[in-house]
């Protein structure tokens, strides 16, 4: 059986010098590929860029509509609800118009009743 050699010095520099070597030539052989690809990978980046701002784009539109939209209606409904209380004070006004005429009517019935005894009490007095 051969005895174990023992590795020297200069036998573990030319293992670690062709070890970096060889790394050096896989990293080299990497870039290689990747810079044959880069013109793909660039213009796929560019086409999800593209396609990021056009998403972004069209959620501003569609914000811009909501936001108008529901100013159009805030508008509306707030045009609705001044409409809803100028009829209502309308009809209040009306209301107490007619509870004031009403009234009126009332104190000029009794007012016309109190003279007309009035009127029958001085007939009475004057046929004595």
């Amino acid at each position: 059986m051969p005895a174990f050699k023992e590795k020297t010095f200069s036998d573990r520099l030319d293992a670690a010098a062709k070890a970096k070597a060889e790394q050096l030539e896989r990293a080299r052989a990497r870039l290689a590929a990747l810079a044959e690809t880069k013109a793909e990978r660039d213009a796929e980046r560019a086409r999800i860029v593209a396609e990021r701002a056009e998403r972004e784009e069209r959620r501003r539109l569609e914000k811009e509509a909501r936001l108008k939209r529901e100013a159009e209606e805030r508008a509306a409904e707030e045009a609705r609800r001044i409409e809803a209380e100028r009829l209502a004070s309308e009809e209040r006004e009306r209301a107490a118009n007619e509870e004031r005429a009403k009234l009126a009517k009332l104190l000029a019935d009794q007012k016309a009743a109190r003279d007309a005894r009035y009127a029958a009490r001085k007939a009475r007095q004057a046929k004595r």
